[in-house]
């Protein structure tokens, strides 16, 4: 990204939102993958979803990739916040109602 012809604020403006997006994705995928880690495997099973070790792996590698690649761009830590969004607004509930047996 070019910042040439910009005015003096823009490119700090810029930085604070990578740094957002990256604490805020590092955040998310760590919070994920301690959830994650602390359910019972049947569970993930019992709502048809993914194994455990499965997204045990998706976490680990996302926060990997997350913190090894952020300073290349925002979309792998995009890519990353997805995968700890998705686990935690989809599957983490899902796991939640089985546990307590409103499934």
């Amino acid at each position: 990204m070019s910042f040439g012809n910009s005015p003096y604020w823009v490119l700090p403006i810029v930085n604070v939102i990578d740094l957002v997006i990256f604490f805020g994705c590092i955040i998310v995928v760590v919070w994920a993958f301690a959830h994650c880690a602390r359910q019972r495997a049947d569970a993930f099973t019992a709502i048809g979803t993914l194994s455990k070790g499965a997204w045990l792996l998706i976490m680990a590698g996302a926060a990997l990739m997350s913190l090894l690649l952020s300073f290349l761009s925002t979309l792998f830590g995009l890519v990353a916040l997805t995968a700890g969004l998705i686990y935690l607004l989809d599957v983490r509930p899902a796991i939640r109602d089985a546990i307590n047996g409103n499934w």
